[in-house]
């Protein structure tokens, strides 16, 4: 079978890698992210849209400056070109998904620690899942 069927729910609350890559299509790309308490992805800026949506946790999202109260069951949309963090305000692992459209990373990576992920110069090369 072509594509990806799986409990999404499932694999992010499982999830302890700060980064793991799950699927890449030509158009989107599938990531799973836990964040450590305290621990934030960081202000960027892509030149692609990308979707979030939170599982367990408490955080904040940030877009261009405005700060947004996240938690379990919220979803953030970042439209090309928006700088914007996700922050982990809580005590315990934010756990959320994340889909980048077109992708962003390269496909399959995984990074244990957001140190590893800013050590790391990767980014999607063409290549994916299937």
């Amino acid at each position: 079978m072509k594509g990806f069927v799986q409990n999404i729910e499932s694999l992010a609350v499982d999830n302890e890698d700060f980064r793991r890559v799950l699927y890449t299509a030509k158009h989107c790309q599938l990531v799973v992210m836990a964040l450590k308490p305290k621990e934030e992805i960081g202000a960027e800026v892509h030149k692609l849209d990308q979707f979030f949506r939170v599982e367990e946790g408490n955080g904040e999202a940030v877009l261009d400056g405005v700060r947004t109260a996240i938690r379990a069951g919220f979803a953030v949309v970042v439209p090309a070109g928006a700088k914007h963090n996700i922050i982990n305000t809580g005590d315990v692992p934010l756990k959320l998904y994340t889909l980048y459209s077109p992708p962003n990373h390269r496909d399959g990576v995984i990074h244990h620690t957001k140190a590893e992920a800013e050590a790391d110069t990767e980014h999607f090369d063409g290549k994916t899942t299937e």
